[in-house]
């Protein structure tokens, strides 16, 4: 995949979280994808858990939007790793705003990791 594809693929990646989209989400995951919050200990695998993970995001937000991305390619390696900031807005309408970054494998076309560094609280918890 070229370094463009990367981008790509990490940009219909969080257009589909930042959308609840989880089907589209979904699109970019081999179906056992490792999914791990690095900073708190969160280790979820394959389409299920993740989308767990998601819908309980998305129900404990009225929105999220991840934007300023950078990225750093390794199309040959498989592998891109995207720092962005993440705005996230609760019921009552405040805004929480962090820095994040994540690492990405891709195999065949697809993330089959994704390890995230989250800075301040943990957003992404395993669904109950």
């Amino acid at each position: 995949m070229t370094r463009d594809g990367q981008i790509a693929l990490v940009r219909s990646y969080f257009s589909g979280v930042d959308g609840a989209d989880l089907d589209q989400v979904l699109a970019t995951l081999t179906e056992d994808c490792r999914f791990s919050v690095e900073t708190h200990g969160v280790a979820l695998t394959g389409h299920a858990e993740i989308g767990g993970m998601l819908q309980q995001l998305w129900s404990r937000h009225k929105a999220v939007l991840h934007d300023s991305f950078r990225y750093v390619c390794d199309p040959e390696g498989g592998a891109i790793a995207a720092r962005f900031r993440v705005v996230n807005t609760l019921h009552d309408g405040t805004l929480v705003q962090k820095s994040n970054c994540n690492f990405f494998t891709i195999k065949n076309g697809s993330f089959d990791s994704v390890a995230v560094y989250m800075a301040g609280e943990n957003t992404l918890t395993r669904k109950s």
